[in-house]
């Protein structure tokens, strides 16, 4: 069914400046922009997104955290080796958070859209209390937490395609169940959290869910991670609000990921991801981007999600490999204890 998609997103995050050398650069939103508006998708509307505030930041971060981001405003310096910052980053960061949010808030107002939140400086990484990977805020925790705790949404599945761990999102709802956290992605890898045993503690035991994949893995290998392991665990769970933290960097032509999906592969697992939403959520779905370094590989596949999320859905036809199924076997038998699958 044809619907509406929102794209978040406000020329201040190119201001984001990380150098030309580095892989998180402006020019990803660049070619993001120029493959969206030459293929003119049907139903896209472009929305300017407010920047999150300081009390919305700390739903998920450490006052501390926030401090010391907020030492850097203005001026450029360094967080850690991978996450430079020029003098209008923490502007953007804040940026990044808030369209995270104005995300969620799209969705809930009104279910017959999505939502696509084009941000940068990406999230995922992101841990309460330390910035890294690229990431200062971890833009989709904070929208979860919003959505929990401002909107009163109960159960909120969080899906991270991205080939990296997202250990912040991941370590941000370790112990609670109001927000379910599935993180399919390489490993070992970047930055070594994800094992298939790291399945949550206290009252998030089994509800933080983690599918580890050995590189060169395909199209086929992450629809067999979704059939079998996601979408079982989604109709059990039932979710009233699904958000994907959206990184393309498993894409056969990323420099970094080592994968091997296509971008029609993205729009399968998007429409995979749809379903789940239509099934369970009345609809509500939300994306928010995340890494992806390679111009073609990010752009193309942003416009195959984005045509998904406009009611153009995209099919899997691959099978898993025989290294993939492997590793889905592993960590589907570390959930036996708390799911059917």
């Amino acid at each position: 069914m044809p619907k509406n998609v929102v794209l978040l997103y406000d020329k201040l995050m190119l201001s984001h400046d990380t150098g030309q050398l580095h892989p998180e650069r402006p020019d990803r939103l660049y070619a993001i922009q120029d493959a969206l508006r030459c293929a003119e998708v049907p139903g896209v509307r472009w929305q300017a997104p407010k920047p999150a505030t300081r009390k919305q930041i700390e739903r998920i971060h450490t006052c501390d955290h926030v401090d010391q981001i907020e030492a850097f405003r203005g001026r450029a310096g360094r967080l850690d080796a991978d996450t430079p910052l020029s003098e209008d980053s923490v502007a953007a960061a804040y940026l990044a958070a808030g369209a995270a949010i104005d995300a969620v808030d799209v969705v809930h107002k009104n279910p017959s859209e999505s939502a696509f939140a084009l941000v940068r400086p990406p999230g995922h990484h992101a841990e309460r209390d330390q910035a890294m990977g690229f990431c200062l805020f971890n833009n989709i925790a904070v929208a979860a937490a919003h959505a929990v705790d401002t909107l009163g949404y109960k159960r909120v599945l969080v899906i991270d395609w991205d080939v990296h761990h997202g250990n912040g999102t991941h370590y941000s709802f370790y112990d609670r169940r109001e927000v379910m956290v599935f993180n399919t992605h390489r490993y070992p890898f970047y930055p070594g959290t994800g094992q298939a045993k790291e399945t949550g503690i206290s009252n998030g035991a089994g509800y933080t869910v983690n599918v580890p994949l050995p590189p060169g893995m395909g199209d086929g290998d992450y629809k067999h991670a979704f059939e079998t392991v996601l979408e079982p665990i989604a109709d059990a769970y039932e979710p009233d609000l699904v958000l994907v933290s959206a990184g393309f960097d498993s894409h056969r032509l990323d420099p970094l990921g080592g994968m091997e999906v296509t971008s029609e592969g993205f729009g399968g697992l998007c429409t995979m991801v749809q379903r789940i939403a239509d099934k369970h959520a009345d609809g509500r779905l939300a994306l928010i981007l995340e890494g992806g370094y390679s111009l073609e590989g990010l752009s193309q596949s942003v416009l195959k999600c984005v045509e998904v999320l406009a009611g153009t859905p995209y099919e899997i036809d691959d099978e898993p490999s025989e290294n993939g199924y492997a590793a889905i076997v592993r960590a589907r038998r570390q959930l036996r204890m708390y799911w059917n699958v």
